[in-house]
């Protein structure tokens, strides 16, 4: 496939930096970026051809009081066999690659995680009610980065610097057209519990009763819990038990021989580890895909000194059948 240079965003030239994106497509999958350009670009991948191929620890703060993710996590979330009986010219596929550049977008642009997370939720709940059109899927994937990005950040990027981004495919209008479409389908309803949420609540339980360095154990369950926004069938998974079990995966790799789960954890998660067990083998065997995975963005971006390499921890095989054991709560 071939690639197209993109340089960090800065208006000192002395701070650009490249970096290889995959091209985009002439033809039915999608509109085809040119190589030469002075500015910050990433390429969006050819759609089309995917087409054919022990005790409780003490908790401090604001986590203080027990959550209820059960019950928070259920609302507004988007319907899980939307591809099956909505769609008819997008597949997971399509949707997975779509997911890919939007990390290498929110990297980009310095987007802070909870917008990638929206932007997601956004994509999917839209998708649950509205069939597209595999041309304007990279439409729909920028119109709702824009809606997020003006919901979480302190300086979103304009309209137009999202149309530049996609090689300006799109115009302005039609951005702002299906950001009113999505508005008005999603009812105006933005706040949404996304697995980044209550992420950062339990990664805040596992660090009281954690001997690893806190910042591997948050970085490295931030790492899987963006690989799951990569999979449509993890949908079926509420956004609370993702996060559950990003922690439970990230304990593990970090201290494969100590049992990953604890009462405080079972406390502050409402999760015993036998319901945990499904989603966690889910999530296991996406770190286990390692390299080989042809949607490199999320691999590459905790690849980096700045997340402590946590990509590129050795993931264990196999999990042992007795952390799955309620008893060792």
């Amino acid at each position: 496939m071939s690639t197209i240079a993109a340089s960090r965003r800065s208006s000192s030239s002395s701070s650009s930096a490249t970096a290889k994106r995959p091209a985009i497509a002439d033809g039915p999958g999608g509109p085809k970026a040119t190589a030469a350009q002075a500015k910050k670009r990433v390429a969006l991948g050819n759609i089309t051809n995917v087409a054919a191929r022990g005790g409780r620890a003490s908790v401090g703060g604001s986590l203080g009081n027990v959550m209820a993710p059960t019950s928070s996590a259920t609302k507004k979330r988007p319907s899980t066999d939307f591809m099956e009986t909505i769609q008819k010219d997008v597949n997971p596929s399509m949707r997975a690659i779509l997911i890919d550049w939007l990390v290498e977008v929110a990297e980009e642009y310095r987007l802070v995680p909870d917008t990638l997370y929206l932007t997601v939720n956004y994509i999917d709940r839209y998708l649950s009610g509205n069939e597209i059109s595999r041309q304007r899927l990279q439409l729909l994937g920028v119109a709702c980065m824009l809606i997020a990005a003006k919901y979480e950040e302190i300086c979103a990027p304009q309209v137009e610097e999202f149309c530049y981004i996609t090689d300006n495919t799109y115009f302005r209008d039609e951005v702002l057209d299906m950001e009113a479409s999505v508005l008005n389908y999603l009812k105006f309803e933005m706040t949404a519990p996304t697995a980044k949420c209550f992420l950062r609540r339990f990664a805040r339980a596992a660090q009281a009763c954690d001997e690893d360095p806190a910042l591997h154990l948050e970085f490295l369950a931030n790492y899987i819990a963006e690989l799951s926004l990569l999979e449509y069938s993890l949908l079926s998974y509420p956004p609370s038990l993702i996060a559950a079990s990003a922690i439970f995966l990230a304990r593990f790799i970090l201290q494969p021989t100590k049992y990953p789960w604890n009462s405080t954890l079972a406390h502050y998660t409402q999760y015993k580890p036998s319901k945990l067990s499904e989603c966690v083998k889910a999530l296991h065997r996406l770190c286990s895909v390692g390299s080989g995975s042809n949607l490199p963005a999320i691999r590459e971006k905790y690849s980096q000194h700045k997340y402590k390499f946590v990509a590129k921890k050795q993931c264990p095989p196999q999990i042992p059948t007795e952390f799955f054991r309620d008893t060792t709560c």
